[in-house]
């Protein structure tokens, strides 16, 4: 939680942020579909400074046999950053973090992905984070729902996520990593944006009642905006495989 003086530098007077967003603006986000020719699926996407690449594989065989679900289809997911992703080197085996992320963005992805489809087999969606900043899961979670999308997976729904924030007292869209190590509160918000559903809402710090209700809107919001450019993204990529 940041004091007066780290206050400032997050927001200013005029309600500029520290890399000079307004406080309902979202970072850039560039959203590739299809950039991996071994996979089924796979998607690139770079918000903000994140840069993250995700390949689905399957439906498929499940190995050992026993985990396989006579009924259902089984999705399995892992996040993983690079070692050279974040400024300090991480070490390259799995992080306590990385496998609570892993299971976040599996479970907000599954009320989506028409599993019931495909029993006895599992979809593998695998994140590599490139390069890290605050907001990363969201980010892995919009690059997944368009893997999936790109590998043909019969889903309800899209799953579109990002993070709102309170910094400096002020509810903030799109928590970046200077606002997520000094600011008050962080809240990733994933949707399935055609029927509301909320599959992910975490919080992190505390907020009143009222800034708890704002904070929920304002994510939601800047998910209908990621919702847009991942519609945009799988056009393109089916508009370019139509013409090849």
């Amino acid at each position: 939680m940041g004091g007066r003086e780290t206050d400032m530098v997050l927001l200013d007077a005029n309600g500029i942020r520290c890399d000079g967003r307004r406080v309902d603006e979202p970072r850039r986000i560039m959203i590739r579909a299809g950039v991996l020719h071994n996979a089924n699926g796979s998607a690139y996407i770079e918000f903000g400074d994140n840069k993250i690449v995700a390949g689905v594989f399957g439906p498929r065989d499940v190995h050992p046999k026993h985990q396989s679900n006579a009924e259902t289809g089984i999705l399995r997911v892992r996040y993983h950053m690079q070692p050279y992703s974040v400024t300090e080197r991480k070490r390259p085996a799995p992080s306590r973090r990385e496998i609570e992320i892993s299971k976040v963005i599996k479970e907000a992805l599954l009320p989506a992905v028409m599993l019931e489809r495909f029993p006895r087999t599992a979809v593998d969606v695998f994140v590599e984070i490139l390069q890290a900043d605050g907001g990363s899961r969201c980010a892995a979670l919009d690059a997944a729902a368009v893997a999936l999308a790109d590998a043909g997976i019969p889903m309800r729904d899209m799953v579109s996520a990002c993070a709102a924030g309170k910094v400096a007292d002020t509810i903030v869209l799109d928590i970046n990593n200077e606002e997520d190590q000094a600011g008050q509160a962080d809240m990733p918000v994933a949707i399935m944006p055609n029927s509301g559903q909320v599959t992910l809402l975490q919080l992190d710090g505390v907020l009143t009642r009222d800034e708890y209700r704002k904070c929920i809107e304002t994510g939601i919001a800047g998910c209908r905006l990621v919702y847009d450019i991942q519609k945009r993204a799988l056009a393109e990529r089916h508009f370019k495989g139509a013409g090849q």
